[in-house]
């Protein structure tokens, strides 16, 4: 129970599984098509969870249906195919860096949609982190983080996924976290499999060794990567705030960059200084949460 209540500990959990996915997604558009990698990562991680997710639905209610559907299809089921395709010419450090632009977007629409005020050294923050991602994007250093197009996939699943955690923070966060993860990934897997038979996979999948490797790394981005740190994110922003639990990423661009390297990514100049713009405007726009009661007011919440 402690673990299940220790917010640092669970941030801690998901910077190291969701840091790792970058390196994890890279291995396997080796293997199958990234839109081939969406729909098994989304199919995976729905059959992990079907059993539970069927039985969770008689405890939602009706008028929150809508925004389970909506939240699973910004944060959980579209995201899941911008990343693998984008990383057919974005790095995985890169990805890791800009996907620090979460939190950004989250003082944008919960601004723009919710009436969420935001001082001036928040707004600042957001103009100084989104200089660091015009930085990285327009002059990435290397031709696999130098497309202009790609990068903006990333860009909007990370403007997905800050509409996401406004959705649960604001509708969403008087439901358990695994019910509503169980809920969301049965809702999806429907779709996640009708596109997984019309992208040829089971027509195309023969076994090889370098299949089995990748269909091995997409697993694991499905249970591990996608349907575990779901549940543990779910859980964070109802501890928490969508604020705070978008905090994660600080850490996850150390933990992508680190792979990055290790699997022979050059790491240049303009990552550096393009991602210590964007975590210095990640920065600036916390510096009020720890006081503000719009965004933090449900800070005090455990469960």
């Amino acid at each position: 129970m402690k673990f299940w209540t220790n917010k640092w500990l669970l941030l801690l959990i998901l910077t190291l599984t969701w840091g790792s996915s970058f390196i994890m997604i890279k291995q396997s558009i080796k293997a199958f098509h990234p839109m081939q990698v969406g729909a098994l990562r989304l199919t995976i991680a729905g059959l992990a969870l079907v059993g539970f997710g069927i039985g969770s639905f008689k405890y939602i209610p009706k008028k929150l249906i809508k925004w389970v559907v909506i939240g699973g299809c910004l944060g959980n089921f579209i995201p899941m195919f911008l990343f693998p395709f984008a990383q057919q010419k974005v790095s995985s450090a890169t990805a890791g860096i800009l996907d620090s632009l979460v939190p950004i977007f989250i003082l944008i629409f919960g601004f723009l949609l919710f009436g969420i005020k935001s001082s001036k050294t928040q707004i600042l923050g957001a103009i100084i982190g989104f200089a660091g991602a015009f930085l990285l994007i327009k002059n990435g250093g290397t031709k696999e983080s130098s497309d202009f197009l790609f990068s903006m996939l990333i860009v909007l699943a990370t403007i997905f996924y800050g509409l996401n955690g406004l959705i649960i923070s604001e509708y969403l966060s008087e439901l358990p976290s695994f019910r509503l993860s169980a809920a969301v990934f049965t809702i999806w897997l429907g779709p996640s499999l009708i596109i997984l038979g019309f992208s040829g996979f089971f027509s195309e999948f023969t076994g090889s060794p370098e299949q089995l490797k990748g269909l091995g790394f997409v697993a694991i981005l499905g249970l591990v990567g996608t349907a575990t740190a779901m549940i543990l994110y779910y859980k964070l922003i109802q501890m928490t705030s969508a604020i705070f639990a978008s905090t994660v990423t600080y850490l996850m661009p150390i933990v992508a960059v680190m792979w990055g390297f290790l699997d022979g990514e050059k790491l240049t100049w303009v990552h550096i200084g393009g991602g210590m713009l964007i975590l210095l405007g990640v920065y600036l726009i916390q510096v009020k949460t720890d006081k503000s009661k719009n965004i933090e007011s449900s800070e005090t919440i455990e469960v």
